[in-house]
């Protein structure tokens, strides 16, 4: 049985990922120019995921319903949705639960200042546009969190640092273990050593931005870098990959949003 820092957990999580309803084929279209996913109408009650859209050259063939997909979108909508569900039952929040998984925003949209927990995929070919980052450095700096994901290598890491200093100039990654109260803000997670290689070869490390570059202070954004722990979302269900690594994979997720809602 995991522990937990909360009284408001209910159930292992190993036992709710058995239970993940597949939900269904949801068809992916229009992803770079059509409307936003999501709910209609913004609830200030309901948890919604926000996923970060961004420009780029990067399609590869996809693995859902067969569609291409853009770097951004990859694991779309699969992961969202299935953390989503694991948050409605191990948490008293209200997490939106679509089959679309959450809402698609672009950095520079000023309905980005209405999630306070963004993810971006794959940033290892993101390329941050001027609007954006003043659009990014905004949010963030005005209490916004957000998760990096789906990156390897140092070339991927180098691109992500070379955009970050465009967004936040004067910050520094730093890299994390699991004593930093983000792995401790629900699920107590004690060791960060525990992932398996989500890229062969690449051995998963965390890095984290802080306010002010204090350690102490706010966390504002963190990359889990050679890792991909939205892969583990979206195929938790398919037997595709360890109920530990999802389960794992899962506690991050929660923890990262527990972290974005207190902080």
């Amino acid at each position: 049985m995991m522990r937990t820092t909360s009284d408001r957990w209910r159930r292992p999580v190993a036992a709710v990922a058995l239970m993940l309803a597949a939900g269904g084929a949801v068809a992916i279209a229009a992803l770079d120019d059509g409307p936003l996913s999501g709910p209609e109408r913004y609830d200030s009650g309901q948890f919604v995921f926000a996923r970060v859209r961004y420009a780029d050259a990067y399609i590869v063939p996809g693995y859902y319903n067969g569609q291409n997909q853009p770097g951004w979108a990859h694991d779309y909508p699969g992961a969202e949705s299935n953390l989503m569900r694991i948050l409605e039952s191990v948490t008293f929040l209200n997490p939106y639960i679509g089959g679309d998984g959450g809402v698609i925003v672009d950095l520079d949209d000023p309905d980005l200042f209405k999630y306070p927990f963004a993810y971006m995929s794959e940033p290892g070919y993101w390329n941050v546009t001027e609007r954006e980052a003043e659009g990014l450095r905004n949010y963030l700096l005005k209490g916004g969190f957000l998760i990096f994901d789906d990156q390897r290598s140092d070339e991927h890491w180098n691109n992500l640092e070379a955009q970050m200093r465009r967004v936040l100039p004067g910050l520094r990654w730093v890299q994390l273990d699991a004593s930093h109260p983000v792995y401790h803000s629900f699920f107590d997670i004690e060791t960060l050593e525990q992932y398996e290689q989500a890229y062969p070869g690449y051995d998963p490390i965390f890095y984290g931005l802080f306010e002010d570059n204090d350690t102490s202070d706010r966390l504002l954004a963190v990359a889990n870098h050679n890792n991909d722990i939205g892969d583990a979302w979206e195929w938790s269900m398919s037997g595709w990959v360890p109920i530990d690594l999802s389960n794992e994979a899962f506690k991050l997720g929660v923890n990262y949003i527990m972290y974005a809602l207190t902080h």
